[in-house]
């Protein structure tokens, strides 16, 4: 049987982070941060996630700049990134796309649109994984 793989939820709100830790945890191993530092801290960490979802508006370090920070970092570039975000706009979701993000959610979340996003994103990285691990033995 395959390891469960790792989400971490960034979101300076409580409330949002619980609603999606509960909407995933039966499929996936959960982890929260309450800011962008905390999330740089995770995502640095020997075990870091597969995927964030992050908040955009947070005090202190945005979601736009922790999401640039992670994907300068060659050791946390390759985690993928999904902003979920209560900004609506075209240029909110492109500005997102442009730092690095995979994708966007708008809130208040759909449960079943976030979990038919996230299954296909993490499916990806697994596959992927596996080639590399393939054409390194090859």
């Amino acid at each position: 049987m395959e390891e469960a793989q790792k989400i971490l939820v960034v979101d300076y709100e409580r409330f949002n982070i619980n609603v999606l830790v509960d909407l995933l945890k039966p499929s996936y191993k959960m982890m929260a941060a309450k800011n962008g530092q905390q999330a740089l801290k995770a995502a640095r960490s020997a075990n870091p996630p597969d995927l964030i979802l992050l908040d955009i508006m947070m005090p202190e370090m945005d979601g736009y700049e922790a999401c640039r920070q992670l994907k300068a970092d060659a050791a946390t570039r390759d985690i993928l990134v999904v902003f979920v975000t209560a900004m609506g706009e075209t240029s909110d979701e492109t500005k997102g796309l442009e730092v690095g993000a995979v994708d966007c959610l708008t809130k208040p979340i759909s449960p079943p649109i976030v979990q038919a996003r996230v299954k296909p994103h993490l499916a990806l990285k697994r596959n992927m994984a596996e080639l590399q691990k393939f054409i390194i033995t090859m």
